[in-house]
């Protein structure tokens, strides 16, 4: 008789973070108010009930998916600063830029703060979630580049262009206003 070894169960840290990953194609494609707990419970395979012993309501579901890409963005930054070829500012800097190009090259992290930051306006829970995050990087950035005010609002600057050009897909039209806004920004 063939023995059998006990079904192990998932923790509810990694049912979790299951419903995390799950929640930000849901997310990332419908926005916080065109996906529903619904949607994200049947992706994750798992009952709404379940969704809600882990995440109480939407908002809380969203938020944390908020916090989320704003771990993974921080991530990023970091390894791309301590592989920088340099240790000036613009050096790390442009380390970081080119890991966050290549980072928003996955549609879903970028979709997520497009859609946080505009569901941002109306949503004070969200609002915070996102202003929590950029003091977070912001801070972040100031202290691993040792770049200027002016040098950490232009990095910052630089990334919020680079939501706008993928978004719109600005990088595959080839005219005098996609040149604009694309000149001297690496994609991927």
């Amino acid at each position: 008789m063939k023995s059998e070894r006990p079904r192990q169960l998932s923790t509810a840290e990694e049912r979790r973070e299951t419903v995390l990953r799950t929640a930000i194609g849901a997310f990332a494609a419908r926005g916080y108010w065109g996906t529903t707990t619904t949607e994200v419970a049947k992706a994750a395979g798992i009952s709404q009930a379940y969704v809600y012993r882990l995440f109480p309501n939407k908002e809380l579901l969203f938020t944390a998916v908020v916090g989320h890409c704003f771990v993974q963005v921080r991530a990023a930054l970091e390894r791309a600063a301590a592989e920088a070829r340099g240790s000036s500012p613009e050096a790390v800097l442009e380390a970081m830029g080119d890991a966050y190009a290549l980072l928003i090259s996955d549609n879903d992290l970028m979709l997520i703060q497009l859609h946080a930051q505009a569901a941002a306006v109306s949503e004070p829970a969200v609002r915070e979630a996102v202003r929590q995050g950029y003091a977070r990087l912001v801070e972040y950035v100031r202290g691993a580049s040792g770049g200027t005010e002016g040098q950490v609002q232009e990095f910052f600057a630089l990334g919020m262009l680079c939501h706008l050009i993928v978004s719109v897909g600005a990088d595959g039209i080839d005219a005098p206003w996609t040149r604009t806004l694309s000149r001297g920004i690496k994609h991927y």
